[in-house]
């Protein structure tokens, strides 16, 4: 699902996102709910949130939820890791970030590259901001053997900068 962000966009920078787990629901700009499955045991709900300043993952598969949020939030004091592994209730929980400079013009091929890979995706949303079409958080969420799989991007044409993320939960035994 594609969507235009009814918010202003701000000039921030990709050096400006914190990582989070386990912050409550924030207010969003836009919501995606799927449920997904391995065709096995597990059965999850995940919502995908779009932020004003970037972007929230929630996931329960009745074991105890996990709570993602990669944002640009006041007073946040946790910058990006480009890796974290731990436990997380009754969930392993592995994510890395990259953030990557492009120039102008691969920058927007890129842009329009992934914007087009999640628009028509079942399980997948992207919102981009007024102003510039490629100033855009998308997320795309898949199950995967025993867990669930979501990347992210976070596009900062100003600066040139991309910042992709990838996050997966695994059930515990």
């Amino acid at each position: 699902m594609l969507t235009t962000l009814q918010t202003t966009y701000t000039d921030t920078r990709a050096g400006d996102l914190a990582w989070c787990l386990g912050k409550d629901r924030l207010p969003a700009l836009a919501v995606l709910g799927v449920e997904i499955g391995d065709g096995h045991d597990l059965r999850a709900k995940v919502e995908l949130r779009l932020l004003g300043a970037s972007h929230q993952v929630l996931v329960d598969a009745g074991r105890g939820g996990c709570s993602e949020t990669v944002a640009c939030l006041p007073g946040s004091q946790a910058p990006l890791p480009f890796g974290v592994a731990r436990r997380v209730g009754g969930w392993d929980y592995e994510f890395a970030a990259r953030i990557e400079t492009l120039a102008e013009g691969p920058f927007a091929l890129r842009a329009q590259e992934l914007l087009a890979l999640v628009a028509d995706h079942p399980q997948g949303l992207a919102g981009t901001f007024p102003g510039d079409p490629h100033a855009f958080t998308a997320l795309l969420v898949q199950c995967v053997d025993g867990g669930v799989r979501w990347r992210t991007w976070h596009a900062y044409p100003q600066e040139g900068r991309m910042v992709t993320t990838r996050t997966r939960v695994s059930v515990l035994p």
